[in-house]
């Protein structure tokens, strides 16, 4: 590819000569969440939200368990001012939930904010900056020295404004564009803000190290994230919080191994809605930690009312592959992946197992409210009997023999293959019904009499073509009485290979259904048909008719 030489490493590995996170395997907590869907998400929307879709939204995002929500930069826009008074002056602000908002550093615009913030339960104000060599150099045109006085002088304003407010007011200072900044200058700037900030035990202040742009593989951000946790001053009474964007599609990447590299807090969106390739996903990252048994304290139980009320208010699309959230991450179409699934449920529910490791399922569906016919099992012509089968089994109750489920496997492959689309439920089942249950053309029967006499005695009436013939057979059954009949009637050879039954539900009302393989001369061609009647003994007639009738059609 051409131009590959245009471009640069752009970030500063940390003068580090271990890397202590590297040994740590899994997260064992959850970190501090805070969503910026209502400020950095909302930004980068085509179509801000409204003021009415941020109450929704803000109250949507309070249901999931969030505890800190940023809502807005109110000294910049009206609509963001406006919509931080309505939640203080309609008191939607639980006690436990803290409202977060952004400021530059600049006294005209911190006024602006503690005056919005005003009745303001808790609440966090966020100081942020440029720090990047690239942003001194091109867009400040500024020393070190001058930059880190603009913090120092926000940090100093802060703290003024704040003496005077009542309510629980706490800082946050970023340096944006932290990746792109030489360690040492982002360690140095942020002790500064510290140092005028005194934090304690009783006031925590948080640092926030943001992944502006992602600009190296995760385990540099790590390990830049691991420094600064080691050598910031107060350590102990800081909260280190991570802001990762998704440029190099690694923000998850980036956020779980910040995490074991020190990081306390995460900032990031639902579906990792953001500017550019977005922020870092907080459902994937909540997931990823539950499918390791630990807790994310945020409630996804409902994902896909979550995705609703998500793709309302923004008017953007998860994508249907999204990790958990996605229409399609829990379907099966392959055949092998299917059969696994379905071998694996049975395994589960035999063994009463409380843990879960299905195969290609590395979460039951059911935690996130999604379900397992409608979610699991698609099918299309890539599809195999193990997962129709299952489908048919669980959603209608048509538990048919293991030879019969790949004959109506093929069946189903084949009118997706002609049909060039993926199946839905009901159009399986219709297949079902209509080419295997009660077919009664060309051959049907009327009247049939049974007697039992040491061997079953059958006077029946066969109807074939218009024409009725009355038979007295026997047998030693009534499929093998009958089916004697119907060899008579078609001049031919006719066996039973296969017959079962089963209740289609319960109760005084309970249907009865039967499966029936015939074949004739080629025991190696087997024809299959099913009945569907209240009685078991007509619903075994009519599964033998409708395979006898498939066999005299196709044969």
């Amino acid at each position: 590819m051409k131009n590959y030489d245009r471009y640069q490493r752009g970030y500063f590995m940390p003068p580090v000569n271990e890397l202590k996170w590297a040994g740590k395997e899994y997260i064992d907590r959850a970190p501090v969440w805070c969503s910026v869907d209502l400020r950095d998400g909302n930004q980068s929307l085509i179509v801000p939200m409204s003021l009415e879709e941020k109450l929704e939204f803000f109250q949507h995002l309070v249901r999931i368990g969030f505890k800190e929500i940023e809502v807005g930069f109110p000294a910049a826009s009206e609509t963001e001012y406006e919509f931080l008074r309505a939640l203080i002056e309609q008191d939607l602000v639980p006690d436990d939930v803290t409202l977060q908002v952004l400021t530059q550093s600049r006294e005209h615009i911190i006024a602006k904010t503690f005056e919005a913030l005003q009745g303001a339960k808790n609440a966090i104000v966020h100081l942020y900056n440029s720090t990047s060599l690239a942003q001194r150099e091109q867009v400040f045109r500024m020393e070190k020295p001058e930059i880190i006085q603009i913090a120092v002088d926000g940090a100093e304003l802060l703290k003024k404004y704040a003496a005077d407010m009542p309510g629980n007011i706490r800082f946050e200072y970023s340096p944006e564009s932290f990746t792109g900044t030489e360690m040492e200058f982002a360690l140095e700037i942020c002790n500064a803000v510290l140092d005028v900030w005194q934090p304690t035990a009783e006031k925590p202040v948080i640092i926030n190290l943001p992944a502006t742009v992602e600009m190296s593989l995760p385990h540099v951000y790590a390990s830049q994230v691991e420094y600064m946790s080691d050598n910031l001053k107060y350590r102990e009474n800081v909260v280190l919080s991570l802001h990762p964007h998704n440029d190099r599609g690694c923000g998850v990447a980036d956020s779980e191994l910040g995490i074991l590299a020190g990081a306390d807090r995460i900032e990031g969106t639902l579906f990792g809605n953001g500017e550019r390739t977005g922020n870092v996903d907080i459902v994937t990252l909540a997931m990823n930690m539950f499918c390791h048994g630990v807790d994310p304290e945020l409630d996804f139980s409902n994902i896909t009312e979550i995705t609703k009320v998500y793709e309302k208010v923004t008017r953007m699309h998860v994508y249907e592959r999204q990790p958990y959230s996605g229409r399609l991450v829990f379907a099966a179409f392959s055949g092998s992946h299917q059969d696994a699934i379905a071998k694996g449920m049975k395994w589960h529910e035999e063994k009463q197992l409380k843990g879960w490791s299905v195969p290609y399922l590395p979460l039951d569906p059911h935690d996130v409210g999604r379900e397992y016919e409608s979610d699991v099992i698609r099918i299309n012509s890539q599809s195999g009997k193990g997962g129709i089968g299952y489908l048919m089994q669980t959603k209608y109750g048509f538990n048919m023999p293991q030879k019969m489920r790949e004959d109506f496997g093929y069946a189903v492959k084949n009118v997706s293959d002609h049909l060039h689309k993926e199946l839905s439920h009901e159009e399986i089942r219709d297949i079902f019904l209509t080419q295997y249950v009660n077919i009664d053309t060309p051959i049907d029967f009327g009247k049939y009499d049974f007697t039992d006499k040491a061997i079953m005695y059958a006077d029946i009436e066969l109807r074939l073509n218009g024409k009725t013939t009355r038979m007295n057979t026997n047998g030693n059954g009534r499929l093998n009485a009958v089916s004697k009949a119907l060899q008579n009637l078609l001049k031919r050879e006719l066996h039973v290979l296969t017959y079962e039954e089963h209740a289609l539900n319960s109760g005084s009302t309970a249907q009865a259904i039967a499966y029936v393989g015939v074949y004739g001369e080629d025991e190696n061609k087997v024809f299959w048909g099913a009945g569907i009647d209240n009685d078991i003994i007509d619903a075994s007639m009519k599964a033998l008719l409708s395979a006898v009738n498939r066999l005299y059609v196709e044969a």
